[in-house]
């Protein structure tokens, strides 16, 4: 086997988010990689490819035409038994759709990033989440990131997660804000996340293998079909549980301490008898923290695992306050938004009103949020701020 030279390992570095993304998945050993470069994911595929051709990494990279192309590899490779990963954006991520659906369907263990921008027309690149929100019921897990040590760490728990109950995971990390900003990043190195993710192998009878053949989405009937997909629904709804106990563990193995009301499906930051929370998910959370540490009575619920979306443990958290605002970054036409919707079943008697911004980049500042929060009362059930 060739020599893999070992890149520079420093506990705590100054990097884009791209790079600290890109640096995780080659710890973490995929057998193949495969993506199409679309602004803002294309730093971390380039990144990726560079860590092969200067030699260092193991994995295939195989360069695709499209990103229908790039996700039909990846799906190929899970079936044959491989660790693999894949990045997209936006349009990108649309076009991949029909094998989006395919993946999570066949119960392949694929882990993706997305880096979150806004969708055409009219044409934008920079950040919010309607493409996320385009396939939020496609069968993937989905992980959102306020900043880019998160999302290092919640590509380690992906893997854990989607290997271990079959169920594809995406990582949201929202375009340009993370993809694209230097902070200070730990990146555990493989011996550490080695520890949490042993090398993966799949099992006999469940990738395609000649010496031993299986059917992969298979022609099903009707009574089949539904069968199949209520078993991907109760898997989906005991993954809740499976991916807060992984998460504890997993800080446990590389050594981070966690707060109080800090856990996989979520953060509560702030008094514990607001009055009111503004929920919200991504980059746009740390705007919000800044604004409630100058308010008495406003606390933050951040959303980090959107599907499954844990409604009991959400409904717990928010008993006691008066008053919810779901800030979003992306819009459902002829409704409200899909954040908002999930957590109107999880409230009791509190008023909930729902504000759409951020779209095609638009700034959602401290000014916007401390308005929600003087005005509460003033606004619609849906606002655009």
């Amino acid at each position: 086997m060739k020599k893999i030279k070992k890149i520079k390992k420093e506990k705590t570095q100054i990097l884009e988010g791209s790079r600290a993304i890109a640096l995780t998945i080659n710890n973490i050993s995929p057998d193949v990689v495969s993506a199409y470069p679309i602004t803002p994911q294309t730093h971390i595929v380039e990144d990726l490819a560079k860590i092969k051709a200067n030699g260092e990494a193991q994995y295939e990279y195989v360069r695709a035409e499209s990103e229908f192309a790039a996700a039909s590899i990846v799906l190929g490779s899970s079936a044959a038994g491989s660790r693999v990963y894949s990045a997209t954006s936006s349009q990108g991520l649309l076009l991949m759709t029909e094998v989006i659906y395919n993946i999570s369907g066949m119960r392949l263990p694929v882990v993706m990033t997305l880096a979150n921008r806004a969708i055409s027309a009219p044409i934008s690149i920079w950040n919010d989440q309607q493409d996320a929100m385009a396939i939020k019921d496609a069968g993937w897990i989905m992980f959102f990131a306020e900043n880019n040590q998160e999302a290092v760490e919640q590509h380690i728990l992906a893997y854990k997660i989607a290997e271990k109950i079959k169920i594809p995971v995406m990582v949201n990390v929202d375009g340009f804000i993370l993809t694209h900003c230097y902070e200070e990043v730990k990146i555990y190195e493989q011996k550490i996340i080695n520890k949490f993710l042993p090398k993966y192998k799949a099992k006999s009878g469940e990738f395609l293998n000649t010496k031993n053949p299986i059917t992969m989405g298979a022609f099903m009937s009707p009574q089949h079909y539904q069968k199949s997909r209520e078993d991907l629904y109760k898997d989906f709804q005991k993954a809740i549980k499976e991916i807060d106990q992984e998460y504890f563990l997993m800080h446990k193995i590389l050594g981070n301490k966690i707060e109080k009301n800090n856990n996989s499906w979520f953060e509560y930051y702030g008094p514990k008898n607001a009055k009111t929370v503004i929920v919200a998910m991504g980059s746009t959370i740390g705007t919000i923290k800044s604004l409630a540490k100058k308010e008495k009575d406003v606390a933050v619920l951040k959303i980090k695992t959107y599907r499954p979306f844990p409604h009991q443990e959400i409904k717990k958290i928010l008993k006691n306050c008066q008053n919810i605002a779901v800030v979003e970054k992306a819009v459902n036409f002829g409704t409200f938004g899909s954040l908002y919707l999930d957590i109107n079943i999880s409230k009791e008697k509190q008023t909930i009103k729902n504000f759409i911004g951020g779209l095609g980049g638009k700034d959602i500042g401290e000014k916007d949020i401390k308005k929600i929060i003087k005005d509460f009362k003033k606004y619609k059930k849906l606002n655009f701020i």
